[in-house]
């Protein structure tokens, strides 16, 4: 991570026009940036007849090195909307440095009138755009924006996909250099789908030498305004005289693209099972979300009140790299919902209760940007949550609070979904090309894909079995809203969290226990709860008369968190164990080995569990991970994140550890 990574340092000219100041450059031509981006990066890749000529459930993937306004992104939005039959999307994937401001944004493209209603909808989405992978979902997921957040050369290599389009759109060659190397252009080819076009606005020499030492066929072509020529060209395959780049390995290489039926079952219909749902849905899958209960969300995705906290690591792991894009994701998806009854992105204040605590602070505020997290001392503290704090913390500006019911029930009543309550699935067998999912003797659905959603108890699928999932048993308590508490303004962590009030109830908690089974609300956790609150706030406790409430009538729920050992998601398609262990069996002798034996997978059988508190943050981009995996798109995560959840993770570590 770079703490430094700022925001595009921008200067505006006397008509209005946004200018680096990093690269001493134009954003757009001062002629018609307009004109420009259609002649250059429109027509030279054909987009035109590519766009009409997409069935139904087609898909055209662009890649773009420079996103700057993003107006080349808006141009292709447009024609995709003219031209593109209902049912076919686009995927734009685009990387950038420094990216703008969100007023920066709002301000460039207000010149742009004909493009104001794709600029309203991309404006509405443009919230915690932070570091790396950055997923948003447009126009109800008939276009997917992908932003990859800093150096080109260091997010290209993470991506996982295929580009039938590129634009290198970079300042100019002489301005940024960094951006017209040998290195990145081999990274377009290695992304570059067969038949896959390119066009830039410089015809620079030595740029159309190494696009073609890496396998472009480039050729000038007339340019438009003040510039003479341009280039084209088209993918004609990798270079026989360049090593061809490491293939993925087997257990970890995409199951064959799905062609079939685009009918599925979820599993489960919490925030897994309704992220999946919805993911899929948005591409045109019929889904049926199968639930035991009589409702959605009616375990720990049930709860009142949920936080979107970001634990992070100041090292860039996995887990910290899946926090930050899932976060961005999140918060994003909220701002479908009810601000104040459904979320509040009130902030999120994490106290420095100890030394440990602090210290572990002071790194993630020197790891990460200050728009993302920053320090406050006990007084600004005290000041932010509106309350009396011991100590300072952490505070995250965009977090907050989410009922996590009204996150379901606004992804599970997406089009294409249907609920079906009461559907206690115990068995799932293959017949043919389809998933049965069965309750004893009596067939209760069936589709060609399944995903596993519902948390622990998809260890009782012989299929998924294995999947080492444990249940830790949380409880929370809720409190009714005084006077004196109405100050508090935002989440406030410990050991536990307290919120502010949604409906007049504050949510207090919450418990970990790793051995109870037994979902009845104890007493004892609900004092655990308050022992917690007063190593929060013993000002919050007074406010709330805390002190003076009868334990035996507390009011509350407990519930399952489900969590895997490496506190990573397990998402992505399931193997066939068995195959599995006999197929890579050289493994046990020499973990180097990388035996060319495709993996054995389940075909159309697919998992999203082990989330664990962090359910809210991991799950919906999850759901968009799934439906990457199922339907071949670019991946929404680096390749090394959406490896790390992978279920086949835990049966090549049984292999090569015998554990």
């Amino acid at each position: 991570m770079n703490p430094e990574l700022p925001n595009a340092q921008l200067d505006w000219d006397d008509q209005g026009r946004p200018y680096s100041r990093v690269f001493d450059d134009v954003y757009f031509s001062d002629l018609s940036g307009l004109d420009e981006t259609r002649y250059v990066f429109i027509e030279q890749n054909r987009l035109k007849e590519r766009f009409a000529a997409l069935p139904a459930d087609g898909r055209l993937v662009i890649g773009e090195t420079g996103f700057g306004t993003g107006l080349n992104f808006l141009c292709a939005w447009q024609l995709f909307e003219e031209q593109a039959v209902a049912g076919a999307r686009l995927h734009f994937v685009s990387v950038e440095k420094y990216p703008l401001t969100a007023p920066d944004l709002k301000r460039a493209l207000a010149l742009w009138p004909e493009l104001k209603p794709f600029a309203d909808q991309l404006l509405a989405q443009y919230v915690a755009i932070h570091q790396g992978f950055q997923r948003l979902v447009l126009d109800n997921g008939r276009v997917t924006l992908t932003l990859l957040i800093g150096d080109a050369l260091e997010q290209l290599p993470q991506l996982d996909a295929q580009i039938d389009a590129w634009f290198l759109d970079g300042f100019a060659p002489a301005k940024n250099p960094d951006m017209w190397t040998a290195e990145l252009f081999a990274e377009l080819a290695r992304l570059a789908a067969p038949d896959s076009t390119i066009s830039t606005f410089t015809s620079t020499g030595w740029v159309r030498r190494l696009l073609n030492a890496a396998g472009f066929k480039m050729k000038r072509t007339p340019g438009i305004g003040h510039k003479w020529e341009i280039l084209r060209g088209a993918f004609l395959g990798w270079p026989a005289d360049i090593a061809a780049p490491m293939p993925a390995k087997p257990w970890f290489t995409r199951p064959t693209p799905y062609n079939g039926e685009r009918r599925a079952l979820v599993i489960g219909a919490g925030l897994a099972g309704c992220a999946s749902a919805a993911s899929l849905a948005a591409r045109g899958w019929q889904v049926s979300l199968m639930e035991r209960h009589a409702d959605i969300a009616q375990e720990a995705s049930g709860n009142p009140q949920g936080v979107l906290y970001l634990k992070l690591s100041a090292h860039g792991t996995a887990l910290s790299q899946l926090i930050v894009s899932g976060f961005g994701h999140t918060r994003r998806v909220l701002e479908q919902l009810h601000r104040g009854v459904d979320w509040d992105g009130c902030g999120v204040l994490q106290l420095a209760f100890n030394a440990k605590e602090a210290e572990r602070q002071a790194q993630l505020a020197a790891a990460f940007p200050a728009d993302l997290l920053h320090v406050l001392d006990q007084a600004q503290a005290e000041a932010r949550a509106g309350i009396g704090l011991a100590h300072g913390g952490l505070f995250y500006p965009e977090g907050g609070w989410v009922h996590p019911p009204a996150l379901c029930q606004w992804q599970a009543s997406q089009p294409n979904v249907q609920l079906l309550p009461h559907r206690d699935v115990l068995e799932l067998r293959k017949v043919d090309d389809q998933w049965q999912a069965w309750d004893g003797d009596t067939l209760l659905a069936s589709a060609p894909v399944v995903v596993l959603a519902g948390a622990a108890e998809i260890k009782r699928f012989a299929q998924s079995a294995d999947l080492p999932l444990k249940r830790i048993r949380g409880q929370i308590t809720r409190l009714a809203q005084t006077t004196g508490s109405e100050g508090l303004a935002t989440v406030v962590c410990a050991e536990g969290y307290v919120a502010p009030a949604r409906l007049g109830e504050h949510t207090l908690g919450a418990s970990f226990d790793f051995t109870s089974d037994d979902l009845t609300p104890t007493t004892a956790e609900h004092l655990g709860n308050l022992q917690l609150l007063e190593e929060i706030s013993s000002d919050l406790v007074t406010r709330l008369h805390a002190d003076q409430l009868n334990p035996e009538e507390l009011r509350g729920r407990a519930a399952f968190r489900c969590t895997s050992p490496d506190y990573l998601p397990i998402v992505g398609p399931l193997a066939d164990g068995q195959a599995f262990n006999q197929a890579y069996a050289a493994l046990s002798k020499d973990a180097r080995q990388v035996p060319d034996v495709p993996c054995p997978w389940l075909d159309g059988l697919y998992v999203n569990s082990g989330h664990g508190s962090r359910g809210l943050i991991t799950a919906p981009l999850s759901g968009e991970l799934l439906a990457s995996w199922l339907e071949n798109e670019p991946l929404p995560l680096p390749r090394s994140v959406a490896e790390a959840c992978h279920p086949n993770r835990f049966a090549l570590r049984r292999l090569i550890r015998g554990v």
